[in-house]
């Protein structure tokens, strides 16, 4: 590349840069005499339709906590949380306003070997679609406690989910309800 090329290039990215910087900080929308309409803010729900592992449509209850973990068969964080899962179902598997979701984008001909091999006495549910953005992310076991609407709680990553902080948080928002 020859001097003369080095410099028009240069200079032409310097005017590039310039405008970029003018139009960003100094050139407002109504500068330029167009009216910008704020759009209505849409709470997207974070409640999710599912099905059982037989495909019987399933609503999240929206008037019950709700505990969610996002999971795979083939994740061994997922696999190494369960347990702990498994535990504080069973404390809470009676109480009249919690739920409990493990939900898996997998089919169920591959989850249920699984449930039966290790055990598991969990709701198991299967979601196909897109996430809420909420609830949406390219890792798991994500886990996120949920009422009316509002996450309490999230954790993304394995976790020891039947500790006494979990159940003070649980406990805490029972004793709300």
């Amino acid at each position: 590349m020859s001097s003369t090329t080095k410099k028009l290039s240069l200079l032409l990215l310097l005017i590039m840069a310039g405008a970029a910087v003018y139009f960003v900080f100094f050139k407002s929308p109504a500068q330029e005499g167009n009216v910008v309409a704020e759009a209505p803010v849409v709470q997207e729900s974070v409640y999710l339709p599912l099905t059982d592992l037989t495909g019987k449509e399933v609503a999240m209850d929206e008037n019950k906590i709700a505990f969610v973990n996002v999971w795979a068969t083939w994740c061994g964080p997922c696999n190494m949380e369960m347990p702990g899962i498994q535990t504080l179902y069973n404390k809470y598997k009676d109480h009249s306003k919690i739920a409990f979701y493990i939900i898996s984008d997998e089919d169920a001909e591959t989850v249920n070997p699984f449930i039966a091999r290790k055990g598991y006495n969990l709701p198991f549910y299967q979601y196909a679609g897109p996430y809420p953005s909420q609830l949406d992310g390219n890792a798991i076991p994500r886990t996120y406690i949920i009422y009316k609407g509002k996450i309490l709680a999230q954790e993304v990553g394995a976790s020891q989910w039947d500790r006494p902080e979990v159940i003070e948080l649980i406990e805490k928002q029972l004793a709300e309800i």
